[in-house]
């Protein structure tokens, strides 16, 4: 007897429709696997025996053949095993799924014929709802994540046995439902305020600046000036994520496995930290098969690197397209990938090898440039504000006076947003916030005045700054005005934008 069972399988972070045909016929009894399938599809085979011994099923006799199709992709992961254990039910004859035409199924057989979640749901689930099926059968454990998709029914099943009871109709196992809205109602970490930073109130207006455009940072300054304590707070002080934007960076923490059971969607924008010791595959992505990056991870949020001239230099050249375009292609043999990448770097470094402002190092010269040498000046480029962290005066360190609270900026920070997204949506722009303006957008939004025009040619021509950094500038002005609820750019917000661009010019020259 033949069998269909539809299923589907993750290439990059978009899922593909995969048919698992079952053949049983005579012959000697022998299990074979065709499709392109690894090693974990084929050891599938004595998963799946195992798993219907033990759920009081037969395991077919005879010759029994199962095909992957398409036949000419490589199939990978253990999620075929559910739909493979029942195409050989339904085979043999043993059940008779009648609903089978109308679910699609992913799920990992344990050997007592439990189901154990798998990567990637939430990609399934979005193909599943875009081929018109009417549900998709997933292991419990990733029933919430499949749920956020809309019109689509998701069976939570926790066995073969459950799975094949209720293809026959003989189980009534309720679509799990979700209110999405409740998803969102989160409380931003207490644990971290930029109430407890003491003093350092130009980096925190700095960092309210990038978090209200999605402007990148760099921050530079001695060791134990708090760096590393302002960059873990800027997540407090950003804008909640839509729920496009969720599902997007949802899409790539489910492939690679990083949702804990039960979770539905990512909803706070993520921050990821790598180790300086990072590969360059380790930040972009890739492997064999290729898989996201930490630039990925961090999609819709923020990329921290700390000792910024402590990554290898090739490594850190590989951010510049990324920067430019918030995507990355991974390119291998047998084809590409293409991930998203749209997140908010920031940066601390030391001035110096010792960790001493210029002036006070006991480094020689050589030794200083060698070491800020690490750091390109087409990156530099790509970074839109250049703050200096001083060491904090003993009176600000021991004052008892608490400074803005994160709710405080965090609420300035949304409605300059706002401006932006009305700003956007009058128009034909895709940008999402300040930062990611086109040309056309700047040439749009970004008019100056003749002040504010002589003031921004003088501080091109003294600084010496690439026609990158003229748009960047522009672009933070734009940031500023939002900040200030005005309409239009001035000379003051020119200004305050072109002071975030003098250090690298002090530093590196």
């Amino acid at each position: 007897m033949f069998a269909k069972v539809f299923s589907a399988a993750v290439n990059g972070i978009e899922a593909y429709p995969i048919e698992v045909e079952v053949n049983s016929g005579w012959g000697d009894t022998v299990i074979v696997i065709v499709g392109l399938p690894d090693a974990a599809v084929r050891e599938s085979r004595d998963r799946v025996v195992t798993a219907m011994r033990n759920s009081g099923f037969k395991v077919p006799m005879g010759r029994t053949t199962i095909n992957l199709a398409p036949a000419d992709v490589k199939k990978e992961g253990p999620s075929f095993d559910l739909p493979i254990a029942v195409g050989m039910l339904a085979s043999s004859e043993q059940t008779a799924p009648i609903l089978l035409d109308h679910f699609a199924l992913v799920g990992e057989l344990a050997l007592t014929g439990a189901v154990r979640a798998v990567k990637g749901v939430l990609p399934i689930a979005l193909r599943a709802r875009q081929l018109r099926m009417r549900g998709l059968l997933v292991p419990a454990d990733n029933a919430a994540e499949a749920a956020v998709v809309q019109g689509l029914d998701v069976i939570p099943v926790r066995s073969l046995r459950e799975a094949a009871e209720f293809l026959e109709g003989r189980s009534l196992v309720a679509p799990l439902q979700l209110d999405i809205e409740s998803l969102f109602k989160h409380v931003v970490d207490e644990d971290l305020d930029f109430a407890e930073v003491k003093g350092q109130e130009t980096v925190k207006r700095a960092m309210e600046i990038a978090a209200a455009g999605g402007h990148n940072l760099l921050l530079i300054g001695p060791p134990g000036t708090g760096k590393s304590m302002l960059a873990k707070r800027l997540s407090t002080i950003l804008p909640p994520m839509t729920l496009e934007e969720a599902l997007e960076t949802t899409k790539i923490h489910s492939i690679m496995g990083l949702l804990p059971p039960g979770a539905a969607l990512v909803t706070t924008r993520p921050f990821r930290s790598p180790h300086h010791t990072v590969s360059d595959a380790g930040l972009l992505g890739g492997n064999v098969n290729p898989t996201p990056g930490e630039i990925s991870l961090a999609h819709h949020g923020v990329l921290f690197l700390d000792e910024l001239p402590e990554f290898k230099r090739n490594v850190l050249e590989t951010l510049r397209q990324p920067l430019e375009e918030g995507r990355v292609t991974i390119s291998r043999a047998a084809g590409s990938v293409t991930f998203p990448c749209q997140f908010m770097l920031v940066a601390a470094m030391n001035p110096t090898p010792d960790g001493k402002s210029p002036s006070e190092s006991r480094c020689s010269p050589r030794d200083i440039q060698r070491y800020l040498g690490r750091i390109s000046g087409p990156l530099l480029d790509r970074i839109d504000l250049h703050v200096e962290v001083p060491q904090v005066p003993f009176t600000q360190m021991a004052s008892k006076v608490a400074g803005e609270t994160s709710a405080q900026i965090r609420d300035r920070v949304l409605k300059a947003r706002e401006r932006q997204q009305k700003r956007f949506s009058s128009g034909r722009s895709r940008a999402s916030c300040n930062a990611r303006m086109s040309v056309r957008d700047i040439k749009s939004h970004c008019a100056l005045d003749d002040a504010s025009l002589e003031l921004l040619r003088v501080s091109i021509e003294d600084l010496g700054l690439s026609a990158r950094a003229y748009d960047r500038i522009l672009k933070v002005a734009r940031t500023i005005a939002d900040l200030s609820a005005a309409d239009r750019i001035s000379s003051d917000h020119v200004g305050e934008a072109i002071q975030f661009r003098s250090l690298d010019r002090e530093y590196w020259t």
